[in-house]
């Protein structure tokens, strides 16, 4: 747009100035040669109107008074005054045929030539038309300053609209968005602020539902829990045992599924995506889980490359990759890889390990609620998938042998300042890890 801005401006100036500056040259160097051959027809008159008056007092003009009136006007210019008995009288030096001359007849019959130097006239032509080309070049000089100036006018709202736009899109529901002073993309401004008010409605309500709905099963769910074990305590019946323990399993699973309802409700994931480095995402999670893969014998490397920061929940974001660590150092094998990929626009996190793998069959299940292989309640993949599409991201399993899951999510464009765009303290850190099942 910048550059569009620029040739567009920078082009009708320089339409402007050769249009108009051009053909007023010409005219310029044009009217002197006109006023120049003017000015030496009143110096052919003037000097016929003294030879008239001498001829009263029956003399004739001096080359004494010719050279005085050769001097009132320009020193480079030629007189010569014939009478009509052959008496010539000059002043100047006469510059021959290359010459602008006129001649006069004086009421006695003199002949009056008053003459100037071609080249003299064409020195002031070279003169002006050098002044012209330094004025047209000055004034397409602030052409383009002016449209580089005014480029970065219309531009930078421009971009900081799209950065806004595309906090929007990665799940921030109140971008900060300043007046440009550009009457349409304030419109524009307007108009994505109040589409941003009504995603905060919509997904406060989404929220509170949700708090609504995990608070109204907890309590049936704690009732039926101790309905179920009562029910142990009245019977000796070892059937009716080992039933009641998958009953209360399988409580336990919905009410560990309902607690994670509830806290992503009442978390601020979805609404609050901020731009989160990324090397000191991974600096807090080395110095989280070292010594715990220190104690099992195994290596846990970083790389955080060149990607710099993500837009993301900082406290959803640090849950889902330390969820992956945590399921490599649980399931996985030999040395646990993070690291960080940087592709147009996204950032892929990825977490990899030298284990077995996932079977084929298991490709999808693991993200299921309530799925695990190793006696878990299996939730932690699955709520990890759901934080990160709330924060506009996806979360797969990308290799089966060896494992390897890959965390996608909008990268913070490079070209732009978080600090000017991003809102105040863009890039943030991310605290400990919350507890997850």
């Amino acid at each position: 747009m910048r550059r569009r801005a620029i040739v567009m401006t920078t082009t009708a100036v320089a339409v402007a100035v050769l249009i108009l500056g051009i053909p007023g040259a010409i005219f310029a160097m044009s009217l002197s040669w006109h006023q120049t051959q003017s000015e030496l027809n009143d110096r052919a008159i003037s000097v016929a109107s003294v030879v008239d008056r001498l001829d009263k007092e029956q003399t004739h003009i001096t080359a004494r008074l010719l050279d005085r009136m050769t001097e009132q006007s320009r020193e480079d210019l030629y007189i010569e005054v014939e009478y009509p008995d052959t008496v010539v009288v000059v002043s100047g030096e006469n510059p021959g045929e290359q010459s602008l001359h006129a001649e006069v007849f004086s009421a006695t019959g003199a002949v009056v030539c008053v003459a100037l130097p071609r080249a003299v006239l064409i020195r002031s032509m070279m003169w002006m038309g050098i002044m012209a080309l330094g004025l047209i070049t000055l004034a397409f000089a602030v052409g383009v300053l002016v449209a580089l100036r005014q480029s970065r006018k219309i531009s930078a709202p421009l971009i900081y609209l799209a950065a806004a736009a595309e906090q929007l899109g990665a799940g921030k529901v109140r971008p900060h968005i300043k007046k440009s002073g550009i009457e349409e993309i304030d419109l524009v401004n307007a108009e994505i602020s109040r589409t941003a008010e009504r995603m905060a409605g919509r997904l406060a309500a989404e929220r509170q539902f949700a708090a609504d709905a995990a608070h109204q099963l907890r309590t049936p769910l704690a009732a039926l829990s101790m309905r179920i074990e009562e029910i142990e305590y009245l019977s000796d019946d070892p059937a009716i045992a080992e039933e009641v323990h998958k009953s209360l399993e399988q409580i336990d699973r919905l009410t560990g599924v309902v607690d994670e309802l509830m806290a992503t409700s009442q978390s601020e994931a979805g609404g609050t995506t901020e731009a989160v480095s990324v090397s000191r995402l991974f600096a807090r999670q080395d110095d989280e889980w070292k010594k715990a893969f220190s104690r099992a014998g195994r290596n846990l490397v970083f790389d955080a490359a060149d990607v710099g920061a993500v837009l993301a929940t900082p406290g959803s974001l640090a849950q889902i990759l330390a969820t992956l660590i945590e399921n490599s150092l649980k399931y996985g094998d030999g040395t646990t890889t993070v690291r960080a990929l940087r592709a147009g626009k996204t950032a892929m996190l990825k977490v990899s390990d030298e284990g077995r793998g996932i079977d084929a069959e298991q490709d999808e299940d693991i993200f299921e609620k309530g799925y695990s292989t190793g006696g878990s309640t299996g939730i932690g993949l699955a709520v990890a998938r759901e934080l990160a599409e709330i924060d506009g991201g996806r979360l797969e399993l990308t290799r089966r042998t060896p494992a390897e899951f890959t965390l996608t999510v909008a990268a913070v464009p490079i070209s732009f300042d978080p600090d000017r765009i991003l809102p105040q303290g863009a890039v943030l850190t991310v605290g400990a890890r919350r507890t997850r099942r």
